[in-house]
Protein backbone atom coordinates (compact mmCIF):
# COMPACT_ATOMS: atom_id res chain seq x y z
CA UNK A 1 0.00 0.00 0.00
CA UNK A 2 1.49 3.35 -1.08
CA UNK A 3 1.12 6.03 1.62
CA UNK A 4 3.33 8.89 0.42
CA UNK A 5 1.95 11.92 -1.41
CA UNK A 6 2.18 11.47 -5.18
CA UNK A 7 -0.03 10.87 -8.20
CA UNK A 8 0.52 7.13 -7.85
CA UNK A 9 -0.31 7.27 -4.14
CA UNK A 10 -3.56 9.12 -4.84
CA UNK A 11 -4.64 6.53 -7.38
CA UNK A 12 -3.70 3.81 -4.90
CA UNK A 13 -5.73 5.56 -2.18
CA UNK A 14 -8.87 5.69 -4.32
CA UNK A 15 -8.52 2.07 -5.36
CA UNK A 16 -8.09 1.14 -1.70
CA UNK A 17 -11.46 2.69 -0.87
CA UNK A 18 -13.12 0.44 -3.42
CA UNK A 19 -11.35 -2.67 -2.15
CA UNK A 20 -12.67 -1.87 1.34
CA UNK A 21 -16.22 -1.59 0.05
CA UNK A 22 -16.49 2.21 0.04
CA UNK A 23 -18.42 4.19 -2.58
CA UNK A 24 -17.44 7.71 -3.62
CA UNK A 25 -20.52 9.94 -3.51
CA UNK A 26 -21.53 13.60 -3.62
CA UNK A 27 -22.61 15.86 -0.77
CA UNK A 28 -26.25 15.35 -1.69
CA UNK A 29 -25.94 11.55 -1.54
CA UNK A 30 -23.88 10.86 1.58
CA UNK A 31 -25.38 8.66 4.29
CA UNK A 32 -23.54 8.78 7.66
CA UNK A 33 -24.25 5.10 8.34
CA UNK A 34 -22.93 3.81 5.03
CA UNK A 35 -19.51 3.26 3.52
CA UNK A 36 -19.50 6.57 1.69
CA UNK A 37 -16.57 8.85 0.81
CA UNK A 38 -16.91 12.47 -0.29
CA UNK A 39 -13.90 13.63 -2.29
CA UNK A 40 -13.36 17.35 -1.68
CA UNK A 41 -10.52 19.29 -3.30
CA UNK A 42 -9.76 22.88 -2.28
CA UNK A 43 -7.72 24.46 -5.09
CA UNK A 44 -5.46 26.73 -3.05
CA UNK A 45 -2.52 26.98 -5.43
CA UNK A 46 -2.75 25.31 -8.83
CA UNK A 47 -5.60 24.63 -11.24
CA UNK A 48 -3.15 22.66 -13.42
CA UNK A 49 -2.57 20.25 -10.53
CA UNK A 50 -6.33 20.00 -10.00
CA UNK A 51 -6.86 18.97 -13.62
CA UNK A 52 -4.28 16.21 -13.34
CA UNK A 53 -6.02 14.93 -10.20
CA UNK A 54 -9.39 15.11 -11.98
CA UNK A 55 -8.02 12.96 -14.80
CA UNK A 56 -6.86 10.31 -12.34
CA UNK A 57 -10.34 10.18 -10.82
CA UNK A 58 -12.03 10.03 -14.21
CA UNK A 59 -9.80 7.11 -15.21
CA UNK A 60 -11.18 5.27 -12.17
CA UNK A 61 -14.74 6.35 -13.01
CA UNK A 62 -15.25 8.41 -9.84
CA UNK A 63 -16.23 12.05 -9.44
CA UNK A 64 -15.23 14.71 -6.92
CA UNK A 65 -15.92 18.28 -5.83
CA UNK A 66 -13.41 21.01 -6.79
CA UNK A 67 -13.53 24.37 -5.01
CA UNK A 68 -12.08 27.43 -6.76
CA UNK A 69 -10.51 30.33 -4.86
CA UNK A 70 -11.32 33.63 -6.57
CA UNK A 71 -9.36 35.95 -4.29
CA UNK A 72 -5.91 34.47 -4.77
CA UNK A 73 -2.52 35.86 -5.76
CA UNK A 74 -1.50 32.44 -7.10
CA UNK A 75 -3.92 31.96 -9.98
CA UNK A 76 -6.67 33.62 -11.98
CA UNK A 77 -9.50 31.22 -12.94
CA UNK A 78 -10.50 33.45 -15.85
CA UNK A 79 -7.28 33.22 -17.85
CA UNK A 80 -7.56 31.22 -21.05
CA UNK A 81 -5.59 28.23 -19.83
CA UNK A 82 -7.16 28.09 -16.36
CA UNK A 83 -10.67 28.44 -17.74
CA UNK A 84 -9.97 25.64 -20.20
CA UNK A 85 -8.73 23.48 -17.32
CA UNK A 86 -11.85 24.19 -15.25
CA UNK A 87 -14.04 23.34 -18.24
CA UNK A 88 -12.14 20.07 -18.61
CA UNK A 89 -12.60 19.25 -14.92
CA UNK A 90 -16.33 19.84 -15.27
CA UNK A 91 -16.56 17.82 -18.50
CA UNK A 92 -14.99 14.86 -16.70
CA UNK A 93 -18.05 14.75 -14.45
CA UNK A 94 -16.72 16.63 -11.43
CA UNK A 95 -18.57 19.41 -9.59
CA UNK A 96 -17.13 22.89 -9.17
CA UNK A 97 -17.84 25.00 -6.10
CA UNK A 98 -16.57 28.19 -4.50
CA UNK A 99 -13.60 28.26 -2.13
CA UNK A 100 -14.38 31.39 -0.10
CA UNK A 101 -11.62 33.09 1.90
CA UNK A 102 -13.45 33.34 5.23
CA UNK A 103 -10.46 34.92 6.97
CA UNK A 104 -11.24 38.22 5.23
CA UNK A 105 -14.51 38.58 7.14
CA UNK A 106 -13.61 37.35 10.64
CA UNK A 107 -16.84 36.55 12.50
CA UNK A 108 -19.12 38.83 10.48
CA UNK A 109 -21.64 36.32 9.13
CA UNK A 110 -23.59 38.93 7.18
CA UNK A 111 -20.47 40.15 5.34
CA UNK A 112 -19.46 36.55 4.68
CA UNK A 113 -22.89 35.76 3.25
CA UNK A 114 -22.83 38.79 0.93
CA UNK A 115 -19.34 37.84 -0.27
CA UNK A 116 -20.40 34.22 -0.84
CA UNK A 117 -23.35 35.29 -2.95
CA UNK A 118 -21.25 37.71 -5.01
CA UNK A 119 -18.40 35.28 -5.58
CA UNK A 120 -20.69 32.36 -6.44
CA UNK A 121 -22.31 34.51 -9.11
CA UNK A 122 -18.90 35.54 -10.46
CA UNK A 123 -17.78 31.91 -10.62
CA UNK A 124 -21.05 30.91 -12.29
CA UNK A 125 -20.39 33.54 -14.97
CA UNK A 126 -16.88 32.19 -15.47
CA UNK A 127 -17.73 28.50 -15.78
CA UNK A 128 -21.29 28.96 -17.11
CA UNK A 129 -22.66 26.48 -14.59
CA UNK A 130 -24.56 26.72 -11.33
CA UNK A 131 -22.45 26.94 -8.16
CA UNK A 132 -24.41 25.59 -5.21
CA UNK A 133 -21.72 24.54 -2.74
CA UNK A 134 -19.15 26.54 -0.76
CA UNK A 135 -16.02 25.53 1.13
CA UNK A 136 -14.28 27.99 3.44
CA UNK A 137 -10.61 28.89 3.10
CA UNK A 138 -8.95 29.52 6.49
CA UNK A 139 -12.27 29.43 8.40
CA UNK A 140 -12.73 30.74 11.92
CA UNK A 141 -13.62 28.11 14.52
CA UNK A 142 -17.20 29.36 14.74
CA UNK A 143 -17.75 28.26 11.13
CA UNK A 144 -16.78 24.66 11.84
CA UNK A 145 -20.04 22.81 12.41
CA UNK A 146 -22.17 25.88 11.60
CA UNK A 147 -25.45 24.48 10.33
CA UNK A 148 -26.68 27.52 8.41
CA UNK A 149 -26.65 27.64 4.64
CA UNK A 150 -24.46 30.41 3.24
CA UNK A 151 -26.16 32.67 0.68
CA UNK A 152 -28.76 29.94 0.15
CA UNK A 153 -26.09 27.33 -0.54
CA UNK A 154 -24.71 24.38 1.43
CA UNK A 155 -21.20 24.60 2.83
CA UNK A 156 -18.77 21.80 3.55
CA UNK A 157 -18.51 22.43 7.31
CA UNK A 158 -22.20 21.92 8.07
CA UNK A 159 -22.75 19.23 10.76
CA UNK A 160 -23.96 16.61 8.27
CA UNK A 161 -20.60 16.84 6.47
CA UNK A 162 -18.28 17.68 9.37
CA UNK A 163 -19.67 16.22 12.61
CA UNK A 164 -22.17 13.54 11.62
CA UNK A 165 -19.58 11.87 9.38
CA UNK A 166 -15.81 11.52 9.67
CA UNK A 167 -13.49 14.28 8.46
CA UNK A 168 -9.94 13.86 7.19
CA UNK A 169 -7.58 16.45 5.67
CA UNK A 170 -4.11 16.59 4.06
CA UNK A 171 -3.58 20.14 5.34
CA UNK A 172 -0.02 21.49 4.81
CA UNK A 173 0.93 18.33 2.96
CA UNK A 174 0.35 15.95 5.88
CA UNK A 175 -2.56 13.94 7.27
CA UNK A 176 -3.87 16.38 9.89
CA UNK A 177 -6.32 13.85 11.37
CA UNK A 178 -4.34 10.71 10.55
CA UNK A 179 -4.42 8.61 7.39
CA UNK A 180 -7.98 7.97 6.11
CA UNK A 181 -7.63 4.22 6.62
CA UNK A 182 -6.82 4.84 10.30
CA UNK A 183 -9.80 7.13 10.91
CA UNK A 184 -12.36 5.81 13.43
CA UNK A 185 -15.25 6.39 11.00
CA UNK A 186 -13.47 4.41 8.30
CA UNK A 187 -12.66 1.55 10.66
CA UNK A 188 -16.34 1.44 11.69
CA UNK A 189 -17.56 1.40 8.09
CA UNK A 190 -19.13 4.86 8.32
CA UNK A 191 -19.05 7.86 5.99
CA UNK A 192 -16.09 10.19 5.64
CA UNK A 193 -15.42 13.58 4.03
CA UNK A 194 -11.90 13.54 2.60
CA UNK A 195 -10.34 16.96 1.95
CA UNK A 196 -7.26 17.03 -0.25
CA UNK A 197 -5.33 19.82 -1.97
CA UNK A 198 -4.19 18.83 -5.49
CA UNK A 199 -0.77 20.48 -5.17
CA UNK A 200 0.44 17.90 -2.62
CA UNK A 201 -0.31 14.93 -4.89
CA UNK A 202 0.91 16.19 -8.26
CA UNK A 203 3.72 14.14 -9.76
CA UNK A 204 6.29 12.07 -7.88
CA UNK A 205 6.86 11.68 -4.18
CA UNK A 206 8.71 14.77 -2.87
CA UNK A 207 8.46 16.86 0.29
CA UNK A 208 5.82 19.55 0.72
CA UNK A 209 8.42 22.33 0.83
CA UNK A 210 10.02 21.09 -2.40
CA UNK A 211 6.62 21.14 -4.11
CA UNK A 212 6.15 24.74 -3.03
CA UNK A 213 9.63 25.65 -4.23
CA UNK A 214 8.87 24.13 -7.66
CA UNK A 215 5.57 26.01 -7.74
CA UNK A 216 7.29 29.34 -7.04
CA UNK A 217 9.91 28.69 -9.73
CA UNK A 218 7.29 27.78 -12.31
CA UNK A 219 5.02 30.72 -11.45
CA UNK A 220 8.04 32.97 -11.86
CA UNK A 221 8.70 31.58 -15.35
CA UNK A 222 5.05 32.01 -16.27
CA UNK A 223 5.16 35.62 -15.10
CA UNK A 224 8.31 36.33 -17.11
CA UNK A 225 6.81 34.81 -20.25
CA UNK A 226 3.60 36.76 -19.79
CA UNK A 227 5.57 39.98 -19.45
CA UNK A 228 7.53 39.11 -22.59
CA UNK A 229 4.33 38.45 -24.54
CA UNK A 230 2.67 41.67 -23.45
CA UNK A 231 5.52 44.16 -23.03
CA UNK A 232 8.10 44.79 -25.74
CA UNK A 233 10.40 46.61 -23.30
CA UNK A 234 10.74 43.44 -21.23
CA UNK A 235 10.92 41.19 -24.30
CA UNK A 236 13.87 43.16 -25.69
CA UNK A 237 15.93 42.52 -22.57
CA UNK A 238 14.91 38.97 -21.71
CA UNK A 239 14.57 35.93 -23.94
CA UNK A 240 11.44 33.83 -23.53
CA UNK A 241 11.95 30.82 -21.26
CA UNK A 242 10.54 27.34 -21.64
CA UNK A 243 8.39 26.26 -18.73
CA UNK A 244 9.58 22.80 -17.81
CA UNK A 245 7.93 22.48 -14.41
CA UNK A 246 4.60 20.71 -14.23
CA UNK A 247 2.56 23.32 -12.38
Amino acid sequence: MVHEFSSLAYQDLLQGFGVRGYAIVGYDQVDPSKKHIILRHDIDMSIESALRMANIEASLKVSAHYFVLLRSELYNPYTKDNLKSLESISSLGHKIGLHLDASLYRSDWRALEIAADQECKILENIIQKEVNLVSFHRPNKDLLGNGQNIAGRMHTYQPRFFKEIGYCSDSRGAWKYGHPYDHDAFKQGKALQLLTHPIWWDGGSISAINRLTELVETKNLQLQNSLGENCETYQERHSMKTISKKY
